[in-house]
C-alpha cells in the first residue's frame, strides 16, 4: 500500500455479485457518516433509477485486497467511502425489506404493474425485471493509500455538496480528538439515555462538547468553529485528552443513573451539555434528587410561557425563567452555558432546601 492517493475504477461486477459479497465490505469505517439515513421514498428512486438504465453516481472503496494495510482494522477487502446509503438501498431490496414505489413505470415494459413489488415479487411475476436489476452494475471506484487523511480528506471533498453536518464533517478529520470522541459515542448513554436524534452525529456533536468542556476545565464556546479547531489542533496534550476522556465517561456514568431510559428530559442537544455540567458539579450523593428538581423547573418555564401568553406581569423568579429560556436560543455562546448553569445552581439551591432541607454549602462539589 502506498501513503500516495491512487484511485482507478474496479473491474466491473453485478449487482448480484456485490450482494453475496456484502459481508467482505466495511460500513462503518470511522469517517463515515451513520447508515439508514435515506427515506425508503429515497431508496426506491435509486431502485427505479437502475432498473431504468439512468446512471447512477460512482461509489467509492477503500480496495485493501492488494496488500496489508494498518488502515483495515476489520480485515476485510473494502471499506465504503463514499456511496454507504446507495448499497444499503441495493441491499435491502435484495432483501425484500423495499418495494418498488407505487407509481413505478418500467420503461422496457411500461404497461406493466410492477409499482409496489419486492424483488421477490419480481422473480415470481416478471422474471425479466428482477434479472435486469441484478445483471445491472454500478461505476465503483477503487481507492489505494495508507494514509487516513487522505481518505478523510477525499470523503469531505466527495462529499462537500451534500448536506453533511459540522460533526460529520468533523468526524472525517484524523487525529485524537476525533478518535476519543469516537470512542465516547460508544457509550450507553447515547443508546440508551437520550431522546434527541443522533443519525446525523448528534451523538459526535454533543460528546465533542462535553469533551472541549473537560479538556479546558470550564465552560467554553462550543460552536462550530471552536470544535473545529479543538479537533484539528496539532498541540493538544494526549495525556491531557485521555485524562478529560475518562471524566466524560465518569460523568456519562452518573448521568446514566441520574435519567430515564429516552429521558423527555434529554430531547434537546443543545440542553444536554448544560445538563452534563450540572450532573458534574453536584455532590454525588444527591443525584438521586436532580431529575426531580429538572421536572419541577421545566414545569415551572411552562407556567411563565402560559402566563406571558395572557398577558401576565413578571415577578423576580419570572424573570430567571424568561431570561432561561432567552439564553437557550444561542446554546453554543459560553455566556449561554454559564449563564444557563448559574440559573440552574440558584433554582436548586432554593429547591434543594425548600423541599429537602439540605443546606447550601453540601450541594455543589466545587
Amino acid at each position: 500500500m502506498s501513503s500516495l492517493l491512487k484511485i482507478e475504477p474496479h473491474q466491473t461486477r453485478t449487482l448480484k455479485w456485490w450482494n453475496t459479497r456484502r459481508n467482505k465490505i466495511d460500513f462503518d469505517p470511522p469517517y463515515q457518516r451513520k447508515g439508514r439515513l435515506w427515506s425508503d421514498k429515497d431508496k426506491s428512486y435509486l431502485i427505479d433509477s437502475i432498473l431504468n438504465g439512468f446512471d447512477i453516481p460512482k461509489l467509492y472503496l477503500a480496495d485493501y485486497q492488494f496488500g496489508p494495510s494498518s488502515l483495515n482494522t476489520k480485515r476485510l477487502p473494502y471499506a465504503i467511502i463514499d456511496g454507504k446509503q446507495r448499497l444499503e438501498a441495493v441491499f435491502d431490496f435484495f432483501d425484500n425489506n423495499l418495494c418498488l414505489d407505487e407509481n413505478f413505470i418500467w420503461r422496457l415494459a411500461p404497461n406493466e404493474k410492477l409499482g409496489g413489488l419486492s424483488l421477490q415479487d419480481l422473480h415470481h411475476n416478471f422474471p425479466d425485471a428482477a434479472e435486469e436489476f441484478e445483471n445491472s452494475s454500478l461505476t465503483i471506484m477503487s481507492v489505494f493509500t495508507d494514509d487516513e487523511t487522505l481518505i478523510n480528506d477525499l470523503f469531505v471533498r466527495l462529499n462537500r455538496s451534500k448536506p453533511l453536518t459540522g460533526a460529520e464533517v468533523r468526524n472525517a478529520i484524523a487525529g485524537p480528538v476525533t478518535a476519543v470522541i469516537r470512542e465516547l459515542c460508544k457509550h450507553s448513554i447515547f443508546s440508551e439515555t437520550i431522546k434527541f436524534s443522533i443519525k446525523r452525529a448528534g451523538d459526535n456533536n454533543a460528546a465533542a462538547k462535553v469533551l472541549i468542556f473537560e479538556y479546558y476545565e470550564e465552560l467554553v464556546k462550543t460552536k462550530k468553529k471552536d470544535l473545529d479547531r479543538f479537533a484539528e489542533s496539532s498541540e493538544v496534550s494526549r495525556e491531557k485528552l485521555e485524562l478529560s476522556a475518562r471524566r466524560v465517561i465518569d460523568t456519562f456514568n452518573e448521568m446514566s443513573d441520574v435519567f430515564i431510559p429516552h429521558d423527555t428530559l434529554l430531547s434537546s442537544s443543545g440542553l444536554f451539555p448544560v445538563y452534563y455540567w450540572l450532573v458534574r458539579i453536584t455532590n454525588p450523593e444527591l443525584h438521586k434528587y436532580i431529575r426531580r428538581f429538572l421536572i419541577n423547573f421545566e414545569e415551572d418555564r411552562k407556567l411563565l410561557r402560559d402566563h406571558q401568553r395572557i398577558g401576565g406581569a413578571l415577578n423576580p423568579i419570572h424573570s430567571k425563567f424568561a431570561r432561561y429560556d432567552t439564553l437557550n436560543r444561542s446554546t453554543n455562546d459560553v455566556g449561554s452555558h454559564r449563564g444557563r448553569i448559574e440559573i440552574l445552581k440558584e433554582m436548586m439551591r432554593n429547591y434543594f432546601y425548600n423541599n429537602l432541607k439540605i443546606p447550601e454549602n453540601s450541594i455543589f462539589r466545587f
